[in-house]
């Protein structure tokens, strides 16, 4: 397998809180968001996020608005993904995020469900074994020859997926 360069994103889904992280992200989320839906529901008569998307477009703007609340929390990560590790227990970086509301209702806190992708720093993929990627951290010398580093490995798992992928050439440069 021909060594890339490639980015992950990771999507981690909050129905519910295990950690003081999810309890934080979750319940501000909930209340951000009843506040703020109220510009497309001045009325009140419609109760959950999908409803207000399919009633006005512009209500998709809640993902952006809402997640202003929560982006303290996020930052006390030190650009940690707070879910992922490595085969030994490691922390994975990442570069940016995006928080999303998957649903919600505004009479019904329990029916709020959250998500935050991160998007990792680049990575070269050296190959796959089995359900586990061989990584090392990206490393381009200013020649622009791919130089060995150490490696780690990363379970693929459900929320995991390759974002960017950018196989080298045959002389080790970028493609």
């Amino acid at each position: 397998m021909p060594k890339a360069n490639i980015k992950l994103t990771y999507r981690q889904v909050i129905a519910a809180a295990a950690t003081d992280f999810e309890r934080n992200v979750w319940h501000f989320s909930y209340e951000e968001y009843k506040i703020k839906s109220q510009v497309y529901n001045p009325d009140r008569s419609i109760t959950t996020f999908s409803g207000l998307i399919e009633k006005d477009a512009r209500a998709n703007s809640l993902h952006y608005k809402t997640g202003f609340a929560v982006s303290g929390f996020v930052e006390k990560l030190k650009n940690k993904i707070p879910t992922l590790k490595d085969a030994l227990g490691q922390d994975i970086a990442f570069d940016n995020w995006q928080f999303e509301i998957i649903e919600s209702d505004i009479l019904n806190k329990s029916l709020h469900k959250v998500a935050i992708q991160y998007t990792t720093v680049p990575f070269t993929l050296h190959q796959v074994i089995g359900e586990t990627m061989l990584l090392s951290k990206e490393n381009i010398p200013e020649n622009g020859c791919h130089k060995n580093d150490d490696t780690f490995m990363l379970v693929l798992q459900p929320g995991l997926c390759i974002i960017k992928y950018n196989e080298f050439s045959s002389i080790n440069k970028y493609v």
